[in-house]
């Protein structure tokens, strides 16, 4: 297997590298605790990244982007994780929040959806998660029922990110039987009578998602994306890709934060001799970096997987499974290794830790993660020689 990174991808990582330390870096002390960044700062940002080229890159080039690929993706991701603006909120800096799901829809939903977000002229949501069916979408409480030509819609989702910015919801409710067949994706404009924001949340993490209700909203049929009743299987790319790209993220934030303990233990004397000097310290450092590395790999080899149209499913679990659990242990780490400098909010780490605690529940749970490989070993459709 070649670990070499492509030279183009290699450029691709340099620049984005460039842009964190010249754009984004100045902006973390002002920025870093807030739960989002300003629209007039974002919007500013973005037409940076277009001036470089950096706009959609990771978009297929048939629709204006840059064509990457999961693995440059993930490069670039890796470099915006280190800055400390809000966790969520970075990447819109390079390329719109969009997920996989709208590009199954039509022509018509593709023109009046899609190519807007990819243009940045407007943003969307994605709601799947209830309270009765975070992990456990059988459990989907949100129904729609046909009526004419119509469906009408009730129910209630949480933890909305960006709900409150939307443009439109990319919305998933059930249409018949139980289990996951039978959900459907619906997309919901803003304004449709019957949709409102509920309670917004506040987390232990820099993020503040929204509650969204749906009482007796009508949307006509042509707002079903794909085939009614298939809509799980739109979810599950959706979540795929979302697993995947928690690898980079947390893979980037645990680096800065290995850099920031290093840093520290070098100056840093004690009776005498620098942190660096005791055993305690190094093998911190040393297991943080083994840690790193292998993310890192894990990381690389499924979004090369993904670019290759390989199923990458159980790839993108264990993925979100290692390197989220790998950036809290890097982070306390370094959190320890600064002693009480660490918990304060003088530096960055303490925003890292409590971020990096919530990742074990976004987006799946960790218990669900090992739900998933293991359930996929166990019916023959995990794959033990991957390379």
């Amino acid at each position: 297997m070649d670990f070499v990174i492509p030279e183009e991808l290699s450029m691709l990582r340099e620049s984005a590298r460039r842009f964190v330390a010249e754009e984004l870096m100045p902006l973390e002390a002002a920025h870093g605790q807030a739960h989002d960044i300003p629209d007039d700062l974002r919007a500013r940002l973005q037409a940076r990244a277009k001036e470089l080229g950096f706009w959609a890159f990771d978009l297929p080039a048939e629709y204006g982007g840059g064509g990457v690929g999961a693995l440059g993706m993930c490069l670039v991701f890796e470099e915006l994780a280190q800055c400390n603006i809000p966790a969520f909120r970075a990447p819109t800096v390079f390329t719109p929040f969009l997920g996989p799901v709208l590009f199954h829809g039509n022509e018509a939903q593709k023109a009046k959806y899609l190519l807007p977000v990819i243009r940045g002229e407007k943003r969307t949501a994605f709601a799947l998660t209830e309270a009765s069916g975070g992990s456990d979408p059988a459990n989907m409480a949100t129904r729609a029922v046909r009526q004419g030509s119509d469906w009408v819609i009730n129910g209630t989702k949480i933890f909305i990110t960006g709900a409150d910015k939307a443009d439109f919801i990319q919305l998933f409710a059930r249409t018949s039987g139980t289990g996951r067949q039978g959900i459907t994706c619906f997309l919901i404009d803003k304004g449709t009578p019957g949709m409102r924001l509920g309670q917004q949340f506040e987390l232990m993490s820099p993020d503040r998602p929204w509650e969204l209700v749906l009482d007796n909203v009508r949307v006509p049929a042509s707002q079903v994306v794909g085939d009614v009743g298939q809509g799980w299987n739109l979810a599950r790319e959706f979540l795929d890709m979302g697993r995947l790209i928690h690898g980079p993220k947390a893979v980037g934030r645990a680096t800065r934060a290995l850099r920031l303990a290093i840093n520290w233990a070098k100056q840093r004397k004690t009776f005498g001799a620098p942190l660096a000097s005791r055993q305690a310290i190094q093998w911190m450092i040393a297991d943080s970096e083994v840690e790193l590395h292998a993310a890192r790999l894990m990381v690389y080899h499924a979004a090369s997987k993904a670019d290759r149209g390989e199923p990458y499913h159980t790839e993108a679990s264990m993925v979100k499974l290692y390197a989220d659990e790998m950036m809290l242990r890097v982070v306390d780490r370094a959190i320890q290794i600064h002693g009480g400098m660490g918990l304060s909010r003088e530096l960055p780490l303490e925003l890292m830790y409590r971020d990096a605690r919530s990742r074990l529940v976004t987006e799946g749970s960790q218990e669900m993660q090992r739900m998933i490989i293991a359930s996929e070993l166990l019916s023959g459709g995990g794959q033990i020689e991957r390379f």
